[in-house]
């Protein structure tokens, strides 16, 4: 039986109603893992795959399912610490490091939920770009360009293009400055932020702890609900499917559509005429606090630059950097550049700056293109480093605002672009808002959601 794109909750109805069996899930995943793009997944755990679905499925036979994500197959991002495995976060510099003795605390929860692991996916070394190229494992192909090799986006490149390939219902990545909403636009999937702090960080590689997120790619929002109960520990999620008739979203004049393609401001406008059509409360306005963190940025330097420069300083200044992606290294050392006092003054801001864009919605939700652009070729992004960094710095506008102020968000595919490619809507709440965010998304999915994206 075919298990191509089925969703979890597809997947999980038809293992546990015993249509298909965990193990024959398993085997199939495994097996189409194998035949895909080898630059997907960096390691396939399939002795762990296979003895988790073989527990999954004898406690489906026995009535003891533990949720509906039992013998559900998961992948992880590369730098989420599984037991056993080098947590080598995109780069060879640390295929060398001692084994982790334990699993992520994240990868312990769905673990516990009767998830199964099938292996962990590529991503942009140390998760420094929202671009998604990476020149130790291989760059994913966007599973959507039918022209030329397109990016799958980044720094979670191998996360979104397991699930936009059908590979897998549900992956993992993380987020400092758009790493899951990035992706989840490029390659037409869903893509969830949490709230920084939802989730334990513990066993995660880290690249910006004031910035770090964790969030889940997968086919809808409802699969996103199961998946975020399960990452709090839950069995049931207390979620529940809101409307969008009366839900107020605001759009914001400022910035967030600065430069975008004309294709991809079509898709997101159709998409936001739908959701008015069904009821949506929709009000244009300027928001001036997202540009004011591009103008903070520009004065101090950026909040995740300063602390990846700290994390990664002892490969920075030793012989490693030479094994290292050239242009996250060149990206890296620029945090050198920024004193203590900017560093100071970018934290002291930051509080101010959140409570006046929770005020300014007042309860909305704020609602623009995901990326301004649909995916560009790899080729000239290789080829041209001064290129690389002006695209990076495009792609990376719109949702780097979000993770310095500390929003939740998700990416909904919402149409198609130039080249056919897809387009996401971000729909995007206060921090801590993440069950109200869900809870409308459910209902908004399928009024934004074209039935081809």
């Amino acid at each position: 039986m075919d298990i191509k794109d089925r969703s979890a909750l597809q997947l999980a109805a038809m293992i546990q109603s015993g249509l298909v069996d965990a193990e024959y899930v398993a085997e199939a995943t495994l097996a189409a893992i194998a035949a895909a793009d080898p630059a997907i997944f960096t390691r396939v755990t399939a002795g762990r795959a296979m003895v988790e679905a073989r527990e999954a499925s004898r406690r489906i036979r026995a009535g003891r399912a533990r949720g509906p994500l039992d013998g559900v197959p998961v992948a992880w991002k590369d730098l989420f610490a599984v037991e056993g495995l080098a947590t080598t976060a995109g780069s060879r510099i640390l295929a060398d490091d001692p084994p982790a003795t334990a699993d992520a605390a994240v990868v312990a929860r769905l673990q516990a939920a009767g998830m199964v692991a099938v292996g962990r996916v590529n991503m942009t070394e140390f998760a420094f770009s929202g671009l998604g190229l990476n020149p130790h494992y291989g760059t994913p192909a966007n599973p959507h360009s039918t022209d030329e090799p397109r990016i799958p986006g980044g720094s979670s490149s191998g996360s979104a293009v397991a699930v936009a390939a059908g590979l897998v219902p549900v992956a993992i990545g993380t987020d400092t400055g758009g790493s899951v909403r990035i992706p989840a636009h490029f390659n037409g999937v869903v893509g969830y932020k949490a709230t920084r702090g939802r989730y334990p960080m513990a066993g995660v590689h880290p690249l910006s702890t004031s910035l770090d997120s964790l969030g889940c790619f997968t086919r809808t929002v409802e699969d996103a609900v199961l998946v975020d109960a399960a990452m709090n520990g839950l069995v049931a999620s207390p979620i529940r499917r809101g409307a969008v008739a009366g839900a107020r979203l605001v759009v914001p004049e400022t910035v967030m559509f600065d430069g975008a393609e004309p294709e991809v401001v079509a898709a997101v406008e159709a998409a936001v005429k739908r959701l008015e059509a069904a009821g949506a409360v929709v009000t244009r306005r300027p928001l001036p606090v997202l540009a004011e963190v591009l103008s903070l940025y520009a004065e101090h330097g950026a909040l995740v630059t300063a602390e990846a420069y700290a994390v990664l300083r002892r490969h920075l200044d030793g012989p490693g950097a030479a094994g290292m992606d050239r242009r996250v290294v060149a990206r890296s050392r620029l945090g050198a550049n920024i004193a203590t006092t900017d560093y100071i003054a970018l934290l002291a801001a930051r509080a101010g700056m959140v409570e006046t864009l929770a005020r300014e919605l007042d309860g909305a939700f704020l609602i623009h293109p995901t990326v301004p652009h649909v995916a560009p070729p790899i080729a000239a992004l290789e080829a041209d480093d001064d290129l690389f960094v002006a695209v990076n710095g495009r792609t990376l506008r719109n949702t780097l605002i979000g993770n310095y102020l500390d929003t939740a968000g998700v990416s909904l595919p919402c149409g198609t672009g130039a080249a056919g490619l897809p387009v996401g809507l971000l729909v995007s709440a206060p921090g801590g808002a993440d069950e109200a965010l869900l809870s409308f998304c459910l209902a908004a999915e399928p009024v934004v959601r074209l039935p081809n994206a």
